[in-house]
């Protein structure tokens, strides 16, 4: 088998530099582009209630953007960028745009709305969890506990997605790594956490 510099599997982009920075730029394309389609006939249509935007923010556009987001190691750049792309539609529903200068938040607040940011955190701290219960010999949990051999490139180690959600743990939750395994293996107890994740 031949060996490529990218390829795409389940609809996600994966690079042979094992960055994800390429696969986010997509998803966001991907919603810039549906949003374009429904620009006139939706977002900006003023006999379209605000309810009825938002049910096809969260059932359209949303998952347009998020997909794969499970994996994504989330850096300053990525959790900015996908702030824009949640904003430039929610800014549109509530009839806004940046000129206007209201903050986020407060757009957010009007719509009831979370943020996109607390969205894509839950459900990769779901997925961790996930990982950790797994049953020997599943091959996602074999991969998420497998240790590589062999030389790194040199310069600074990218953050390896175990460790960044190991830490996004600890920061959002308070839990650190040495006891992660043993709170995120009860299955309820787990839940509960997420579910009182603040924004």
């Amino acid at each position: 088998m031949p060996q490529v510099e990218e390829f795409k599997y389940l609809g996600v982009l994966f690079t042979s530099e094992g960055r994800m920075e390429r696969e986010v730029d997509r998803r966001i394309g991907a919603a810039s582009a549906v949003m374009r389609l429904m620009y006139r006939s939706v977002v900006v249509k003023k006999e379209l209630s605000c309810k009825a935007k938002l049910s096809i923010y969260r059932s359209i556009y949303v998952p347009t953007l998020t997909y794969g987001h499970e994996l994504w190691v989330m850096t300053e750049r990525t959790r900015s960028r996908i702030q824009a792309a949640e904003m430039s539609f929610l800014r549109r529903v509530a009839g806004r745009s940046l000129r206007d200068r209201v903050r986020s938040s407060v757009t957010r607040e009007e719509l009831r709305v979370d943020p996109l940011l607390l969205h894509i955190e839950r459900n990769q701290l779901r997925w961790l969890g996930h990982l950790f219960r797994m049953p020997p010999g599943r091959l996602p949990g074999e991969v998420f506990r497998a240790c590589p051999t062999g030389r790194r490139p040199r310069g600074r180690p990218r953050t390896r997605w175990r460790d960044y959600v190991s830490r996004l743990a600890w920061e959002r939750l308070g839990i650190p790594p040495e006891e992660l395994e043993e709170v995120s293996g009860e299955r309820e107890v787990w839940a509960s956490l997420l579910r009182m994740l603040p924004p």
